[in-house]
């Protein structure tokens, strides 16, 4: 046992857990979890009889740096593409603003700008592309001569109010553009700047970071590959899901994406969440996919599967497209897709909320 010196420290220096979660306004749940799932809360000054002390000063400094963004911002993730990724983006973001009434933003880095299709259709996408309104001109900011202005304007770019569904409200988008593809070759090129003040996995943490706290969740599709777009995309985020089909091509790169993740987030000194799989396509009379599923879920090296799977069906797959509908009962109609959407959004929440 650590022994606390009371000539060098008064007991008005230190708290325990229950004046911890006073500080906070939270539970000592959340307060237990925040020191298994989160390096960055103080250690322990000394572990009494009646449980951990801490030093009060680093513990204002860490909820300090808590508070610094209220929204929890996670990212959909796979290195391979057609696995599901952006309808689970999609259908999530729209049964947490219906049915659990939450504000949401979807960013869209995907350069297939599959998601911003689904939620504005091809015809506004055009329009805003030509303007110059979509991601892409915010990394081309980054590449510009010093002596040009920069163009990328973050109150034109945000699109309210989006999807085609009409219960849909409280859904935002920041759209992207088939030009990312070039840009993400030339960003690894970008000037550092003065003082290598120009960090190319942190442009858009520093272009979003005056509205992330309009919303409570924050879903960003990211690109099928961990190129410095995605990494963009994971730099602001707290958690990441894999949405994957249980198959071995698209769940082999699992391991890598954890490696990669982990490695990236120890480099910034923050944690990044696995909250889990999201197996997606799922045929149940397939003996393939059963094995995958249960090889999945039995692997203790990968991220916990989430108890909701994501069925194929006709209405799921129609969903990638933009069609007018009323409800999202209507979209995703009575295959298992809106109940399965659903279950799914309560589930990361419950993910989410537990790592806040």
């Amino acid at each position: 046992m650590n022994v606390i010196h009371r000539s060098a420290m008064s007991s008005d220096d230190l708290v325990g857990l229950a004046e911890v979660a006073d500080l906070a306004k939270v539970s000592r749940t959340v307060v237990s979890n925040w020191r298994v799932r989160d390096c960055r809360f103080p250690p322990a000054v000394a572990n009494l009889r009646s449980g951990p002390v801490f030093h009060r000063d680093k513990i204002i400094r860490y909820l300090g740096k808590r508070a610094k963004t209220m929204a929890h911002v996670i990212s959909t993730i796979n290195l391979k593409g057609g696995v599901g990724k952006t309808t689970t983006t999609v259908g999530l973001a729209e049964l947490l603003a219906v049915e659990f009434g939450k504000k949401v933003l979807v960013i869209d880095l995907d350069p297939q700008t599959n998601a911003t299709t689904v939620l504005i259709g091809e015809d506004r996408w055009r329009e805003l592309n030509n303007e110059h309104y979509t991601l892409a001109t915010l990394f081309k900011d980054a590449l510009r001569p010093q002596d040009e202005p920069a163009r990328f304007n973050l109150e034109a770019t945000l699109q309210r109010d989006v999807s085609s569904v009409g219960e849909v409200k409280n859904v935002d988008l920041l759209p992207s553009s088939l030009d990312l593809i070039d840009v993400q070759d030339r960003l690894a090129s970008m000037p550092s700047g003065q003082f290598y003040s120009n960090n190319p996995t942190d442009l858009l943490r520093r272009a979003v970071r005056p509205i992330l706290d309009n919303y409570d969740y924050v879903i960003v599709d990211c690109p099928p590959n961990l190129g410095i777009v995605t990494l963009n995309g994971i730099r602001i985020s707290e958690s990441y899901i894999i949405p994957t089909i249980p198959d071995v091509l698209s769940t082999y790169g699992i391991p890598q994406i954890q490696t990669r993740v982990k490695d990236f987030a120890d480099n910034l000194g923050e944690t990044i969440t696995e909250l889990g799989i999201v197996i997606t396509k799922y045929r149940s009379g397939s003996t393939l996919h059963r094995n995958t599923l249960d090889r999945l879920q039995t692997d203790r090296r990968l991220p916990l599967v989430f108890n909701t799977v994501i069925p194929e069906g006709n209405a799921i797959a129609a969903s990638s497209e933009y069609s007018a509908t009323s409800t999202l009962k209507q979209k995703y109609q009575y295959q298992g897709g809106y109940e399965a959407f659903r279950d799914l959004a309560a589930e990361v929440i419950e993910a989410a909320e537990a790592i806040a």
